[in-house]
């Protein structure tokens, strides 16, 4: 197995997509032939009830039970992966790790803990996709830490981009102090309708201004009822509307996304050689 690729998938704002993203970005790399993790950093456990799991609290071991023998310096009895049938695997979140996101301010290099928890799985994936919460709290940061690259979701609407330069100062202080590896793979567009002159308005500008130094992802997530219908039966997009619109997005945005890793392989190849 080569490299794995762990990418954090956040927005300190909620319901942009996030676990959407995280769900059909997934699978559609798995459906490329890539092996996929796919870590819900939820307490809300969003990413495991739409992956079919209807009772998350009822697990007996998932993210929080992990992290927590690793506090706590014990071995984790039980596996806490689950596969899903449509060829990734997902490390289950439930209401516990909210309690684990507290205790981690009382835990020495408590930024590292996510990164710790996942880092013996990284030899049987090539990507490790981390959904966060809708905070820049501690389990962010861990994301943050463990992650070699962010993708962030926006809507393009006014609230949602304002927060992105908070988000953007987060990420930057993260890379400078903990984790200087880290990068930005782009700015992923949901929910897009753009039939609407406010939402042209906003996307037009978020690519002159932010475009300059950040990607913005050619592909757009458009709006639909259809996607949102997914996490009712916990399967993708792709299962239950593979010839729509954001079944074709999110097609793309694995493009682009398998393609950016391409090419940073490329680049470190032809620095080796020099």
């Amino acid at each position: 197995m080569e490299k794995c690729k762990v990418i954090a998938i956040t927005n300190q704002k909620g319901g942009v997509g996030k676990t959407t993203t995280t769900v059909n970005l997934g699978v559609g790399l798995a459906a490329a032939g890539k092996k996929v993790l796919l870590v819900d950093a939820d307490p809300q456990g969003s990413l495991t009830v739409s992956l079919g799991v209807k009772n998350p609290d009822a697990l007996d071991v998932s993210l929080s039970s992990l992290m927590q023998s690793l506090m706590e310096d014990e071995r984790l009895s039980g596996n806490a992966i689950i596969k899903h049938k449509e060829g990734v695997d997902l490390l289950p979140s439930n209401i516990e790790l909210s309690g684990i996101e507290t205790g981690l301010f009382n835990v020495m290099s408590r930024e590292y803990v996510l990164k710790n928890a996942i880092e013996g799985m990284k030899q049987n994936y090539d990507y490790i996709l981390i959904d966060c919460m809708p905070s820049l709290g501690m389990m962010t940061i861990n994301a943050l830490v463990a992650a070699d690259s962010v993708i962030i979701p926006s809507q393009p609407n006014f609230l949602s981009t304002k927060g992105l330069n908070l988000l953007l100062r987060s990420i930057s202080k993260i890379k400078r102090q903990i984790n200087p590896r880290l990068r930005i793979d782009g700015i992923l567009l949901t929910m897009v309708d753009n039939r609407t002159n406010n939402a042209k308005t906003i996307i037009s500008s978020l690519r002159s201004t932010v475009g300059e130094n950040i990607r913005v992802f050619h592909s757009e997530i458009p709006f639909s009822v259809r996607a949102a219908e997914c996490s009712l039966y916990g399967e993708s997009i792709f299962s239950h509307d593979r010839s729509g619109r954001v079944a074709a997005a999110y097609a793309a945005l694995t493009k682009e996304v398998t393609l950016i890793e391409e090419r940073a392989k490329n680049r470190s190849g032809s620095d080796r050689v020099r």
